[in-house]
């Protein structure tokens, strides 16, 4: 799923963009968006950034202790990658726009503060909803208008706040 993920955002993910990982759990994909983002031949690069955010702060932990074993360890000192705990619902504003989001969790409907965290022009990539999910395609335009294509049917854990997940 983290490649189509990576496919269907891959327009927006270039040297100096901002992107958000919202569910990032062991890093990996965090890790492959920031790679995707940079060019060494373009000093954009050093600009770009990656916010990974999970609810479970001991996988936030180990996410960047992932990180850092994949080499990452200067980015993440930097800044270019940022790893919270939090909830990834309500996204990171502080760090926005994002040029892309990627969703890791099924949201029952479509979260307002995540369209509103895209930047103009931004695309994410989230699944929505409860018994039934697809991959909605969420474009945001340069004027701001908002799109939503929905992509494919699929079964994700739901996108929850820790007490509620560990409840269960």
């Amino acid at each position: 799923m983290h490649a189509h993920a990576a496919e269907y955002i891959l327009q927006f993910l270039r040297p100096g963009a901002r992107v958000l990982d919202v569910g990032s759990g062991s890093g990996y994909l965090s890790a492959v968006l920031y790679q995707l983002l940079q060019d060494p031949a373009d000093p954009r690069s050093q600009d770009s950034k990656v916010v990974g955010i999970e609810h479970v702060p001991e996988l936030a932990d180990w996410s960047e202790e992932n990180l850092r074993k994949d080499g990452l360890g200067a980015a993440l000192d930097e800044g270019r990658i940022k790893v919270v705990a939090g909830d990834g619902r309500k996204g990171l504003p502080e760090d926005g726009p994002y040029d892309a989001i990627h969703v890791g969790a099924a949201a029952p409907t479509l979260p307002a503060a995540l369209v509103e965290q895209l930047a103009r022009p931004g695309r994410m990539f989230i699944p929505v909803g409860t018994y039934t999910q697809q991959i909605i395609q969420v474009d945001k335009d340069a004027d701001g208008r908002v799109t939503e294509k929905p992509l494919f049917d699929v079964m994700y854990v739901p996108l929850t706040d820790r007490e509620k997940q560990f409840d269960q």
